[in-house]
């Protein structure tokens, strides 16, 4: 009789149950053969699971070993099946004597010594056995913090295989496994992190504090303004400006003034950080927002997601952050329009051979340009023709441009102008009016939670929640005219304007917001002035 041991397997951001099953076939050559759609590293588990064996002082079955995982037509990767795998084989030769098998579920790689090796994507999997009814869960010591983050299930850290199979026995007390104080070797890394008091799905109430803070920021109080506009909606930005004038170092801080994130929110990245292999190991939930930057050479794959098992990309990492795009124009025509439907739908879904998997990508596209290929433009310095920069320009497609709500110039800087001057800005003081708005729509979405701020806003909402004016509609009319505004980029500005009153507390839209918001369209208004002649 077979016996069936639980562990899980990801597909996507999500986790669902693998049940490994192990029999031995008497009187046949000894090999050990896995089954059920395994990759490569599944398929050299084998040795693995043979050499900890014998490191471990058990007997290696002399006949055929059969390992299936189940269910067989889903398509399994990853090393975290070793233990699971080995616990089943040594049960099923009556090596061990386990109690209450059926109540675990088993994640982790094997060394060669026994050792249990941390693995990827181990807070979906604990999400999903929850799901699944399992009660307890066996991981590697080095991923207790981010398993412990799921709340409801019991987590049973686990350094080498003798101390899993003592631990199955009940030789050993649960909460020694989480002060690791046990066993004839550990090695100096281990004994160092058990020494520390453990929280178990604690998430703090303060950011880690950041190197990073906008008191750093002089003389771009203007633009400085736009950013707490866009944070405080979620708002999509590009910034115009010539090389030096500060656009990388604006960027860089916007995450110390968005809002900080919810367990959900907290949940959600560190899952596809897990998946995704960046989250290091002793490591618990993320807490600060994400901000990514990837080079303008990015390939298309690493930027959206891809690779032979459809991994996450740059715009799912950047999941409930900032994904910032310096030097926008250098990037490939073909990566940016790849931004588009990510943008809209707030996810990408990604099909492969092997399968078709969606990640979240509700991001906060953050992008700085020169204004010209020399990058002085509109400065005396520039020698570039009006058909050059609005060739330049035209690298952005304009399904691209109508999807950044904030286009603002950033301004010359003089350092002995700024040189003495204090800053009239800090992040915190940024942050609390960003969370006062977020507070504002965060009330007024409170029945809908697909929508957390005013930049997700549905057609329906807008006629809702952002009606105007006569006045003020006449305003959004002329520069429409002027500057041939499509549907999209009317309902952008709508948005934008529900976020400036929201700033200011205000109940409806104001003729202010208005001008407010048409003015930070400063790449319309730049392009309509030049004349292209070939």
């Amino acid at each position: 009789m077979a016996i069936t041991v639980k562990s899980m397997a990801t597909s996507g951001v999500e986790g669902f149950m693998v049940e490994i099953e192990a029999t031995v076939i008497r009187g046949q050559q000894q090999m050990m053969s896995i089954i059920g759609l395994p990759d490569q590293a599944i398929k050299e588990a084998g040795e693995r699971i043979q050499a900890s064996i014998e490191s471990c002082g058990y007997d290696i079955p002399k006949d055929k070993v059969i390992i299936s995982l189940a269910p067989g037509n889903k398509k399994k990767r990853g090393s975290h099946f070793d233990l699971g795998m080995i616990i089943a084989l040594l049960y099923q030769t009556d090596q061990i004597s386990p109690k209450n098998l059926s109540e675990y579920a088993f994640i982790g790689e094997l060394s060669l010594d026994g050792r249990i090796r941390p693995s990827s994507g181990v807070l979906s999997m604990v999400t999903e056995a929850r799901k699944c009814g399992v009660k307890s869960v066996i991981v590697p010591y080095e991923n207790r913090q981010e398993a412990a983050s799921v709340s409801g299930i019991k987590v049973c850290p686990v350094s080498t295989l003798q101390d899993t199979v003592q631990f199955l026995e009940g030789k050993i007390d649960p909460d020694r496994l989480w002060r690791n104080d046990f066993g004839k070797e550990r090695s100096l890394s281990v004994k160092a992190s058990a020494m520390g008091t453990i929280t178990k799905g604690k998430i703090p109430g303060e950011m880690e504090p950041s190197v990073l803070d906008y008191s750093d920021v002089k003389g771009q109080d203007d633009l400085i303004e736009a950013i707490v506009l866009g944070a405080a909606g979620g708002h999509n930005i590009l910034m115009l400006g010539e090389p030096g004038c500060g656009k990388t170092m604006i960027a860089q801080r916007i995450p110390t003034i968005l809002p900080r994130m919810t367990e959900k929110e907290s949940l959600e990245v560190t899952k596809i950080h897990s998946i995704a292999g960046l989250l290091e190991a002793g490591r618990g939930l993320l807490t600060e927002r994400p901000f990514r930057a990837p080079h303008h050479n990015v390939s298309l794959n690493a930027l959206i997601g891809g690779g032979s098992y459809a991994q996450p990309g740059e715009v799912s990492l950047a999941h409930n952050g900032v994904l910032f795009l310096d030097e926008l124009a250098e990037f490939s025509r073909s990566s940016l329009n790849a931004l588009r439907q990510p943008m809209e739908d707030k996810k990408v879904t990604i099909s492969r051979v092997n399968g078709t998997n969606s990640y979240p990508a509700n991001f906060m596209l953050v992008a700085a340009m020169n204004p010209c290929p020399c990058g002085y433009y509109p400065l005396k310095r520039c020698r570039c023709s009006d058909y050059e920069i609005i060739h330049y320009r035209g690298k952005l497609s304009g399904p691209i441009q109508e999807r950044i709500d904030i286009q603002k110039s950033v301004a010359h800087v003089d350092f002995f102008e700024l040189d003495g001057k204090e800053c009239s800005h800090t992040s915190k003081e940024l942050r609390d009016r960003v969370e006062r708005a977020r507070a504002i729509q965060q009330e007024r979405f409170r029945n809908d939670d697909n929508i957390s701020c005013n930049a997700q806003m549905t057609t329906t909402m807008i006629q809702k929640y952002c009606k105007l004016d006569e006045e003020s509609m006449q305003i959004l009319k002329k520069a429409s005219e002027e500057y041939g505004y499509s549907a999209r980029v009317i309902h952008k500005l709508l948005r934008l304007a529900r976020t400036s009153a929201d700033l200011d507390e205000a109940e409806d839209i104001r003729r202010e917001d208005i001008i407010r918001v048409l003015s930070c369209r400063d790449l319309d208004v730049s392009s309509s002035k030049m004349y292209a002649i070939k």
